[in-house]
């Protein structure tokens, strides 16, 4: 029998107790003290051992994959990584139990990184709920899941969750820049094999990644993946392990790109769960976290004052879609790119100025990419740009932008602190690059933790689900979350809000055709 997410009542206390002021810690295997209550669960129908020349040099090289070492990251980290030269690949680190079977930049940053956890944790409330419901039956009991996100303070209490519902797990980081050094040393602290740190080279990023599948005596049935690395480097080196893998769950469009590529050719091997496109990860990640979190990126990086500066965003999704609100509402003329007419439409409609990059080019303060595609802002468009103008990403992928064009011999790189730099033209023209084109908002500052609690929720609903369904009713193919269990996130979030649902009387719910309890919507409703 497959363990459904809903609880066969509803529970008015999820508010209260995600709120509680007492600490529970978790170890890997899920031991927490004092928790009693359980959730119910109903049926439902390159050689990566060499050492780069320069430790933290950063390879210009994709040999192995074009979306590698992306997205998010937070300027807000304890230390940054160039405070110590040494690479955490040669120091030899134990936290107190003993145990070396992690490598992150300095343990003895565990407290720190203890104490920003526990502040994530109370703008997670549907997290903080799941480990109190659902400590009783441990729906994860038995899995060992190879995660590859961002290693930030919101991933640390997704973590622990899944270790609390009975999980093992092994960490690596999906980007470069992205790792907080304190979360994760405090993750080692716990007992997580965590093989991560903020500012690795690329030789590095797959040498953690390969530390945390190619482990002695542990074989992994989950893959949570966010880009699609994960999954890529074990296709590449140990396809043999997929014979025990369950299932992958896959959070970025790119990941998610690629696991539809997969399974068109006919290679994808086990059930997948699309998690990007869920609801509750698309319309509230997407959207509302990029329409915060670009305005702090800039903030942090830049100080530059948004009203009156021209701005133009590429690409109209919902990451589009939230960046431009955000930048219309403090004064900016925003100016939009879009290849899809039904979003180009939606632009026109919110406001904004539809145009081609080559029109603006010369007269824009900002460009900012959010396609998911490449070479969306080339090297002629960056040679056009006026003095000054400011270049960022906010897609997944680092590709949007040709940085590597960047790299000769006429232009000078002159870093300005850390994640901006100044690229300048032999005439004096100057344009500040961010993140070197990788994802703005984790590379440079920080996101709305209760947003993330969204995400997080919603992946670890689908871990749940791919790893507890009977033989049979996932194929090896691509699915989405049931909407449902998207109901049910969203649900477990309302409380924060002191927001009251309206119930279906039983002569309204006949005349919609609808269950009293859901699904509300069809699956082609488009929210």
């Amino acid at each position: 029998m497959g363990h459904s997410l809903l609880p066969r009542e509803p529970c008015p206390g999820a508010a209260s107790e995600a709120t509680m002021p007492n600490k529970k810690k978790y170890n890997v295997n899920g031991q927490s003290t004092g928790m009693k209550a359980q959730i119910q669960f109903a049926d439902q129908k390159q050689e990566f051992n060499k050492r780069p020349t320069k430790i933290g040099r950063r390879s210009l090289s994709r040999s192995i994959s074009q979306s590698s070492t992306d997205s998010y990251s937070s300027a807000a980290s304890y230390t940054d990584s160039s405070d110590d030269e040494t690479s955490p690949r040669d120091k030899q680190q134990k936290n107190s139990k003993g145990s070396s079977d992690f490598c992150v930049k300095n343990i003895k940053q565990a407290e720190f990184g203890r104490r920003e956890i526990e502040i994530a944790e109370q703008e997670m409330p549907a997290l903080m709920a799941l480990r109190k419901r659902a400590q009783g039956e441990k729906p994860l009991a038995g899995a060992k899941i190879v995660g590859c996100t961002h290693i930030t303070a919101q991933t640390a209490v997704l973590m622990e969750t899944l270790g609390a519902l009975g999980a093992q797990c092994r960490w690596a980081a999906c980007n470069i820049y992205s790792t907080l050094n304190e979360v994760a040393a405090a993750l080692a602290e716990s007992g997580f094999p965590v093989f991560a740190w903020k500012g690795e080279s690329e030789d590095d990023f797959w040498w953690c990644i390969d530390r945390c599948v190619n482990v002695e005596g542990w074989q992994p049935n989950m893959i949570l993946d966010d880009g699609g690395d994960l999954t890529h480097w074990i296709y590449k080196k140990y396809p043999n392990m997929f014979k025990k893998i369950k299932g992958i769950v896959e959070e970025s469009v790119t990941g998610v790109h690629r696991l539809y590529q997969l399974s068109k050719a006919g290679k994808l091997c086990v059930p997948a769960m699309n998690v990007n496109d869920s609801v509750t990860k698309q319309k509230f990640d997407n959207l509302y976290c990029c329409r915060e979190s670009i305005l702090d990126g800039l903030k942090r990086t830049t100080d530059m004052m948004f009203g009156g500066k021209q701005v133009v965003v590429c690409g109209y999704g919902e990451v589009g879609k939230g960046c431009c609100a955000a930048l219309k509402a403090m004064g900016s003329i925003v100016y939009v790119t879009e290849i899809d007419p039904i979003c180009a439409l939606q632009a026109c409609m919110d406001g904004f100025r539809l145009v081609k990059l080559n029109e603006v080019i010369r007269q824009v303060d900002i460009v900012i990419t959010c396609t998911g595609n490449k070479n969306v802002v080339t090297r002629e468009h960056l040679d056009r740009m006026k003095n000054s103008c400011i270049v960022c990403n906010m897609g997944h992928s680092n590709t949007e932008i040709d940085v590597a064009s960047l790299r000769t011999p006429e232009l000078t790189w002159e870093r300005v602190r850390s994640q901006v730099d100044h690229v300048i033209w032999p005439d004096g023209k100057r344009i500040v690059l961010l993140a070197e084109g990788r994802l703005l908002n984790l590379s440079c500052s920080t996101v709305p933790t209760f947003v993330l609690s969204i995400t997080a929720t919603t992946q670890a609903l689908a871990l749940i689900e791919l790893y507890n369904a009977p033989e049979g009713r996932y194929k090896q193919d691509v699915y989405l979350l049931p909407k449902k269990m998207d109901e049910y996130v969203a649900s477990l979030h309302l409380p924060t809000f002191d927001a009251h649902l309206t119930e279906l009387t039983d002569e309204q719910a006949k005349y919609l055709g609808l269950n009293k309890n859901g699904p509300f919507k069809p699956n082609y409703y488009r929210y």
